[in-house]
C-alpha cells in the first residue's frame, strides 16, 4: 500500500511539473514556429515587393525564424489592409502600405473596412516615393511657369495626367487648379505606361508619376522633368526643382511613401523589437543603393514619426478632398 501510493505521489507530482512547463512549451513552439508575415497589396514584381522582400532576407537574420512576403492584390491594397487588421496582434503579420489607405481613404470611401487610427500600430516609416511632372520634349514649354502660360493660351488641352483618380495627384491637381486659376482637368490612367506613353506623343499635354517609371525615358531624351513632388529637392533627381520652387502649389505633401504598420493590440515590446528590425534593414547601405534604382529615398523613422507624418497630410488633404467632392468607387 505504501509502495502504491509513493508511486501515485510520484506520478501526481510528475503531472503538475508537465502541466506547469507544458503551456510554456507549447507557446515558446507556437512563436517560433510560426513564420513572420509581410504583406502588401500590389503583385510580384513592383517597387513595394521589391523593398518587402529586400526587408525580409533582413529580418531572417535579426528577427531570426522564416520570413515571408505575402501579395494580397485587391480593392485598391484594401484587402490587405484588412487581412492584417483581422490577424493576431502577435507581431506575426505586418503590413506594409502606401499613403492612401492611411491618409486618403478615410476620407474618399464611405465604408473602407477599417479605421486606421483605432486598427493599426505604426511601426515605421521606411521609405519616401517622389513623383516627377513630365512632358515631351517636343512641348512648346521647357518649365512649369511655361506650361501654366501656355494653358492660359490653350484652356481645351489642359489634361493633367495621373495613374489613378482619388489619389494626392488627382486633389493635387485640383489644389494647384484652384490656387492659379486654371482649367485642368484631372485625366486617370489605368496604368503609368499608358500615361507616359500619351505624355511622350504629345496627346497629353504633361503628367505626374513615380521617378522610376520615367528615369529611363527622360535620360533617353523622350521626356522632359519639370520639377518634382515634395517640399525639398529629390536626391535621384537633385537638378530638378521641386514644384513649390518653380511657384506650383498643391503638391508639398504629394510625394508617396511606405510605411510598416501591426495590428492593434500587438504588445509595446514587439512594436519596438519590429521597428528596431526595420529601421535596421532599410538602412542598410546596399538595400539603400537597391532601393534607389527602383525610385525609392529610404528614411527609417520610428512609428511615432510615422504617425505624426499621417495625421499632418491627413490634416492637409481634408478641406481639399471635401471641397472636391470626390467619392471612391470599389
Amino acid at each position: 500500500m505504501e509502495r502504491f501510493f509513493s508511486l501515485r505521489k510520484v506520478t501526481a507530482m510528475l503531472a503538475v511539473a508537465c502541466a506547469a512547463v507544458a503551456p510554456g512549451v507549447a507557446a515558446a513552439s507556437d512563436t517560433d514556429n510560426t513564420p513572420t508575415r509581410i504583406v502588401i497589396g500590389f503583385a510580384p514584381g513592383g517597387a513595394l515587393d521589391v523593398l518587402a522582400r529586400s526587408i525580409a532576407d533582413k529580418l531572417r537574420v535579426s528577427l531570426g525564424g522564416v520570413v515571408l512576403v505575402e501579395n494580397k492584390t485587391g480593392a485598391s491594397t484594401r484587402l490587405a489592409v484588412e487581412a492584417v487588421k483581422r490577424a493576431p496582434p502577435d507581431g506575426k503579420t505586418i503590413l506594409i502600405s502606401p499613403a492612401p489607405p492611411f491618409v486618403l481613404f478615410p476620407m474618399t470611401y464611405t465604408r473602407p473596412g477599417y479605421d486606421p487610427d483605432k486598427d493599426f500600430i505604426p511601426v515605421a516609416y521606411l521609405a519616401d516615393v517622389p513623383l516627377v511632372a513630365s512632358t515631351s520634349v517636343n512641348q512648346p514649354f521647357k518649365t512649369m511657369p511655361e506650361y501654366v502660360s501656355w494653358v492660359r493660351k490653350h484652356p481645351e488641352t489642359a489634361g493633367f495626367g495621373m495613374a489613378s483618380m482619388g489619389g494626392a495627384i488627382h486633389f493635387g491637381t485640383l489644389a494647384m487648379s484652384k490656387s492659379l486659376n486654371l482649367p485642368l482637368t484631372p485625366t486617370a490612367y489605368r496604368g503609368a505606361s499608358m500615361m507616359v506613353t500619351d505624355v511622350m506623343g504629345g496627346s497629353l499635354p504633361i503628367g505626374i508619376d513615380a521617378i522610376a517609371s520615367q528615369v529611363g525615358l527622360q535620360k533617353s531624351g523622350k521626356l522632359r522633368f519639370l520639377g518634382v513632388t515634395g517640399t525639398k529637392r529629390s536626391t535621384l533627381l537633385p537638378d530638378v526643382p521641386t514644384l513649390k520652387e518653380v511657384g506650383i502649389p498643391g503638391f508639398d505633401m504629394a510625394s508617396g511613401w511606405y510605411s510598416a504598420f501591426v495590428p492593434t493590440g500587438t504588445p509595446a515590446a514587439t512594436v519596438s523589437r519590429l521597428e528596431k528590425a526595420f529601421i535596421e534593414a532599410v538602412k542598410d547601405p546596399a538595400l539603400r543603393a537597391k532601393m534607389a534604382v527602383a525610385g525609392m529615398e529610404i528614411n527609417g523613422l520610428p512609428g511615432a514619426e510615422a504617425g505624426k507624418i499621417i495625421q499632418t497630410q491627413r490634416a492637409q488633404w481634408k478641406p481639399i478632398v471635401e471641397a472636391s467632392g470626390f467619392v471612391a468607387n470599389d
